[in-house]
């Protein structure tokens, strides 16, 4: 405590004796205000990993999670929560920002984004306001998180490092759940699991298991392991919330708690099922902030509340910003639910699957309260892709050893059919595990014409770039793979004026010339330096002896070299220096200017019309965008099913192996070695293997691995990527070896 307490001395001796205006970081009230009334609430989250609503409160009676069970009871129990994805990347790309990851480009799993200029993480809109950000630890947000975003950002971030009386956003991860501690049979956390009491530990014999599951004894144990661990995570929320109480800002404090999306089980994380998409949120709001953040009904917000709006992760960002007094930025596409800004209440939440690790999937879902549709758009790819990482979970090489027995039954089966379809539409009321499908049933035709023109017209309004192929987007995000770095700041000073700061002061502005830019600092000289960037939002006052340090950041790009200026230097610039806040280089002002999007929906809107589709897929052959050029040898790929069919589109996907894009001529060659043109289409694929470009390689290897024994004379070049440097290529390359091999 000692160190900490020196720590905070110092910070405030250097905001006062540097006469900083950038104190807007700090509480906004005077320092004279009257202690423990903060202007603004405290906000605590509280997140845990792949779990679903499976607690005592949310009415599972196999969970033991009483301490989750008590904060609900103090707040209110949200019912219909969504992840807009089934894993954790996407979903925390799209918390951080309040924007969609098929529209921010941050959509494939471990990808690194290159979002436009006004997108922000939305901590930095706090930090502006005087708020103390710290989130502790996890980022995953597809992209680097920039020093913008938060206070202190490690295992030790925690709200008892911000200045007195300062109001706080604090975030504390918990990993205890996460998809790899149902698995992990390690003496450490077997001797974890030993200190639960025996009322807390979870009887494999008494799961109550999905019907998509085989009932068997490896999966009783998974199951059952599951929950423990959810058991040992609610003890961790005890330990935060005993430190709230223990610093006594309980009643000052507004509490989330939260998964960040579905189970850590096969067929619901990654998949956008409700098994991968519905979480827990409880929000506990003190007395003393119930009317801010429900203004027209605070006791919407008392303790003991349900709440079944339909909510979105999106909506997380918005919210915030809303509790907390700012402007919800335009480009935010979440609706807060909370504070003065509260929007309608949702008609439909959203979900999208794309790349998962090392296999690729192209899925799209919209549910509103009763009904969910989900859009495959790679129909011919089954659920059951092998993927390396989930493949170590005992229930799922359980699965996959029934399945190649014969011995799975009723909807087991589904998750290995070889193909799934164009669209499935589930009654979640009648059918909450999704595993009846009704989207031929002719009663159910009004209710898919609806969700359909839902999803239809969410993908318009967002612009989502699902549809253009990996290897395609990547390079326009970063030509040549090359990460930009932002500009350098630059100083500016007026003529000496007095003001507040004294005298002697000099007032000085920074600025980047980088679209979008954001700026951190520090100051440091008087015998004492600051250690820690604060975010810069104002000109500020640099008095003699001392030092103002500056970098520039913006998401997607590498920081600035750090730059610094002394009182006594002298400042060349002569006019006041602009951060733009327009990039009209950046790849969605570019791609905004095309209709690549809408001539991409018009051809994959002809998936519903089977064979039919055939005469416009030869037409768009020709298109002037690879991505269109690419989904249209697809299309002749899987719809070309009858042998006259075939040997006509033959022809014609011969020709595409000259194609200028890889990703076409890969297509390509996938097509012909299916149909026995292994000669002309090898040579195709092995020259993509050697590609500088880590996603050519991985759809190149990928077509290998799905063609079986046609690709054993390309053997020895597989084998050269067991030692890849990008890990999904050697995943692949690892299976397809194994494949080959007979291993």
């Amino acid at each position: 405590m000692a160190i900490l307490k020196n720590k905070m001395n110092r910070r405030r001796f250097l905001q006062v004796t540097s006469g900083s205006v950038a104190t807007l970081l700090l509480p906004r009230r005077p320092l004279s205000a009257v202690e423990n009334q903060p202007e603004q609430p405290n906000i605590l989250w509280i997140s845990t990993e792949d779990i679903n609503p499976d607690l005592g409160c949310y009415g599972d009676t196999y969970a033991v999670t009483p301490n989750i069970d008590k904060l609900a009871a103090q707040g209110v129990r949200y019912n219909n929560v969504f992840s807009h994805a089934g894993v954790c990347a996407p979903t925390r790309s799209g918390i951080i920002t309040g924007m969609y990851p098929t529209t921010l480009g941050t959509h494939p799993m471990r990808c690194k984004g290159v979002p436009s200029a006004y997108v922000k993480c939305f901590s930095e809109y706090l930090r502006a306001v005087g708020y103390y950000c710290t989130n502790n630890v996890k980022t995953d947000y597809q992209f680097d998180p920039p020093p913008s975003a938060w206070d202190e950002c490690s295992r030790e971030a925690h709200w008892r490092h911000r200045d007195k009386n300062q109001p706080f956003f604090a975030i504390f991860n918990f990993t205890t759940t996460h998809e790899s501690q149902i698995r992990n049979r390690s003496k450490a956390m077997l001797e974890r699991l030993a200190c639960l009491a025996p009322h807390e530990k979870h009887d494999p014999a008494k799961a109550v298991l999905p019907p998509y599951y085989p009932d068997t004894p490896i999966v009783r144990k998974d199951w059952a392991q599951y929950y423990d661990i959810i058991t040992l995570m609610d003890k961790q929320v005890a330990d935060v919330l005993k430190q709230l109480e223990d610093d006594g800002l309980a009643d000052d404090t507004i509490v989330w708690f939260w998964g960040d999306h579905g189970r850590g089980l096969p067929r619901a994380k990654r998949w956008i099922y409700d098994s991968g998409l519905r979480i827990p949120l409880i929000i506990r709001v003190p007395a003393k902030w119930r009317k801010l953040a429900m203004p027209a009904n605070p006791d919407a917000v008392k303790p003991g509340t349900m709440n079944d709006d339909l909510i979105a992760f999106i909506d997380f960002a918005p919210t915030m910003l809303s509790l907390t007094g700012i402007k919800i930025p335009e480009h935010i596409q979440g609706k807060a639910f909370l504070g003065e800004q509260k929007a309608e209440p949702r008609d439909y939440i959203y979900a999208a699957r794309d790349r998962m690790d090392e296999a690729y999937d192209l899925i799209r879902a919209v549910r509103d309260k009763r009904y969910k549709y989900i859009r495959n758009y790679m129909g011919y790819v089954t659920r059951g892709q092998d993927i390396r990482y989930m493949n170590l979970m005992p229930t799922m090489q359980e699965m996959r050893r029934l399945n190649a027995e014969g011995k799975l039954e009723g909807p087991q089966k589904q998750y290995f059919e070889e193909t799934k379809p164009v669209e499935e539409l589930y009654d979640i009321v009648a059918d909450p595990h999704e595993v009846r499908n009704l989207a031929d049933h002719p009663r159910y035709q009004n209710v898919l014409r609806r969700m359909r023109h839902a999803h239809e017209q969410w993908v318009r309004e967002t612009s989502d770039i699902g549809l253009i192929p990996e290897p395609i987007f990547d390079e326009m995000k970063r030509p040549g793979g090359q990460y930009e770095t932002t500009a350098e700041p630059v100083f500016w000073a007026p003529k000496w004026q007095p003001g507040t700061a004294g005298e002697t002061a000099r007032r000085i502005t920074i600025a980047c010339p980088t679209p979008g830019a954001s700026i951190v600092y520090k100051i440091t000289g008087g015998g004492d330096a600051e250690t820690d960037w604060r975010l810069y939002t104002k000109s500020l006052w640099l008095a003699p002896g001392r030092t103002v340090h500056a970098k520039a950041c913006r998401i997607g790009f590498k920081d600035s070299k750090e730059v610094q200026l002394n009182y006594d230097d002298e400042i060349t610039t002569t006019t006041r220096p602009q951060t733009p806040t327009e990039d009209p280089q950046h790849w969605r002002t570019k791609l905004d200017q095309t209709d690549q999007l809408e001539r991409l929906r018009k051809l994959k809107n002809l998936d519903r019309q089977g064979r039919d589709a055939i005469p416009e897929y030869y037409k768009a052959l020709k298109d002037q965008y690879a991505s269109v050029r690419y989904w249209a040898v697809v299309g002749l790929h899987y719809k070309c099913t009858e042998a006259g069919e075939k040997k006509e589109a033959k022809d014609a996907i011969i020709s595409m192996l000259d194609d200028p894009s890889a990703v076409v001529r890969i297509a390509a060659a996938h097509a012909l070695c299916n149909w026995d043109n292994e000669k002309e289409a090898l040579p195709v694929l092995a020259e993509a293997l050697k590609s500088k470009t880590d996603k050519v390689r991985l759809f190149a290897v990928t077509a290998l691995n799905k063609i079986g024994e046609k690709a054993r004379p390309l053997l020895p070049q597989i084998k050269t990527l067991l030692k890849d440097s990008d890990a999904y290529v050697k995943n692949v390359a690892q299976a397809t070896v194994e494949q080959l091999e007979g291993r």
